[in-house]
């Protein structure tokens, strides 16, 4: 007789969910706010986000080939790391500086460290940072959208965070004006209304936890309230919500258990404020996912749990 029982090491659960899918799903719940920029500012952030990813996906297709590694564009992660970097983008930023914050995303923050799955920080934030330190002038370089006789024109002008920190808060565009977009920022972050579409949508369909975004964002409120601050300014201006659903949600470099999302969330809100109360730069965002990322490893190990029965008399 046949023996039909099948005998193979854990894990035995299977499922239709790949890496491929999910980063789909993140794409797709990306797309309105993708749209959203190119409506308002134009075509550059159209040729911004195709330079971003095409740039990404073959970074990580060479890097693959030149090491003889098995193909890893097929998973769409360096699609979702190339839009995700572009987001983070001003429209005004020239493609070629663009495509040195994508090669610093996929090959030194990525690939050097084995790969999707072993990178300690979002590639994203850090090719962002690099180009933040690296091209200080034109990575805060914005325009805004203005009102005039038959539409809008994009201005040079400050971001509401820029605004609030110089005292000039007669400047500031009022809470409506920055929830659809009509403010400076990077690509990604000024329509609040479309990541909220997008992070909500990615919620409702188990690729992230609400634990996360909701710590984080309770906790910018929270502290917003408590130093005499505008919670609902601080939750609005900036790229806190681009950051709480698409960026601090990164499955590698956050904690595994609901506790350390919790306390994961938390910090990152704590530090965005820290850094944008007290600090010289405006925008705390993704310096703090950056450092909270970095305590990820700390977090898990702090927050993990005992087997049954682990711990018991000896």
């Amino acid at each position: 007789m046949t023996n039909k029982l099948t005998i193979a090491p854990s894990p035995h659960v299977r499922d239709r969910v790949t890496t491929a899918s999910i980063m789909q799903t993140v794409l797709l719940a990306l797309a309105p706010a993708a749209v959203a920029s190119v409506v308002i500012f134009g075509v550059k952030a159209l040729i911004l986000m195709v330079t971003c990813v095409v740039t990404c996906v073959a970074a990580e297709y060479l890097f693959d080939k030149a090491n003889h590694k098995a193909n890893t564009i097929t998973d769409f992660s360096a699609v979702v790391t190339g839009l995700l970097l572009a987001f983070n983008l001003p429209s005004t930023l020239p493609p070629w500086m663009a495509v040195v914050g994508c090669l610093a995303a996929i090959i030194v923050a990525k690939q050097l460290f084995g790969g999707i799955g072993q990178n300690f920080a979002n590639p994203a934030i850090v090719g962002r940072i690099v180009l933040l330190i690296s091209f200080t002038q034109p990575m805060t370089n914005w325009l805004i959208p203005k009102k005039v006789i038959g539409g809008y024109e994009l201005v040079s002008g400050a971001t509401p965070l820029a605004l609030n920190a110089s005292g000039l808060v007669e400047q500031i565009p009022d809470y409506l004006q920055m929830f659809i977009g009509q403010r400076g920022g990077c690509l990604g972050e000024t329509c609040i209304a479309a990541l909220l579409v997008g992070g909500l949508f990615l919620i409702f369909k188990g690729i992230i936890s609400p634990i996360i975004p909701v710590a984080y964002l309770g906790t910018v409120a929270v502290f917003a309230v408590l130093v005499g601050e505008d919670p609902v300014f601080h939750l609005l201006a900036g790229g806190v919500v681009l950051g709480a659903f698409f960026m601090a949600t990164d499955y590698v470099t956050s904690p595994v258990t609901d506790k350390g999302k919790l306390i994961f969330g938390i910090g990152c809100g704590l530090l965005t404020m820290l850094i944008r109360i007290y600090a010289s730069y405006p925008e705390g965002t993704s310096f703090a996912i950056l450092l909270m990322n970095i305590l990820t490893p700390h977090i898990d190990n702090f927050t993990k749990m005992k087997p049954f029965g682990a711990g018991g008399a000896k």
